[in-house]
């Protein structure tokens, strides 16, 4: 498998993961009500044992990325173990990406539900969740049709690689979904 293929195949099995996640969410019912709680949520014991073969999947198809990144590094062998772990951690980074988007999801559900009195679209949802634990400090963009994978991808199989924390990112994500106004999301989004 050469790297393009690796990497198209890594960010498919991350939009397999996102969607498997906020569709696990949507359809349990179970609903974060506010930054706090959502962030309380966080602190305690993930639940993503329902997930762990699409981590799973995405785990193993980062290998090859990683050792072509690491290829290319001012190393000329790099040692197995560093790949072991690296690659532990980035299973790791995974799986917390994966709880820290459901619990967004959650709230992003919550909030769009209060405003129009009844459930929301999941499309509509996977897209703010997305938009919002990417970039909390913007304004969601629903323009398009995609969702941002790729940078998605990118975030957690770098974080994971370089054993970056995401936990402050994700407080900033749940408090930007309390502040979002749900009535004009949901007025932009229903000619879609």
């Amino acid at each position: 498998m050469n790297a393009r293929t690796s990497t198209g195949a890594l960010v498919e099995a991350v939009g397999g993961l996102a969607d498997a996640a906020i569709d696990r969410v949507l359809l349990t019912g179970e609903r974060v009500t506010s930054a706090a709680g959502g962030q309380r949520l966080l602190a305690g014991e993930a639940e993503t044992e329902a997930l762990a073969d699409k981590i799973q999947r995405v785990v193993v198809l980062a290998v090859p990325v990683i050792r072509t990144v690491a290829r290319g590094a001012r190393f000329t062998r790099v040692p197995w173990v560093m790949v072991a772990s690296t690659t532990v951690s980035v299973g790791i980074a995974v799986r917390t990406g994966v709880r820290e988007l459901q619990v967004l999801a959650a709230l992003v559900a919550h909030r769009l539900e209060t405003a129009q009195g009844s459930p929301a679209d999941p499309a509509l949802v996977k897209r703010l969740a997305v938009e919002l634990y990417l970039d909390p400090k913007h304004a969601p963009d629903l323009a398009g049709d995609r969702l941002r994978l790729v940078r998605l991808t990118r975030k957690w199989v770098l974080s994971g690689a370089f054993g970056r924390n995401t936990s402050k990112q994700a407080t900033k994500a749940l408090t930007a979904a309390e502040k979002i106004d749900a009535r004009g999301l949901l007025a932009s989004w229903a000619p879609r």
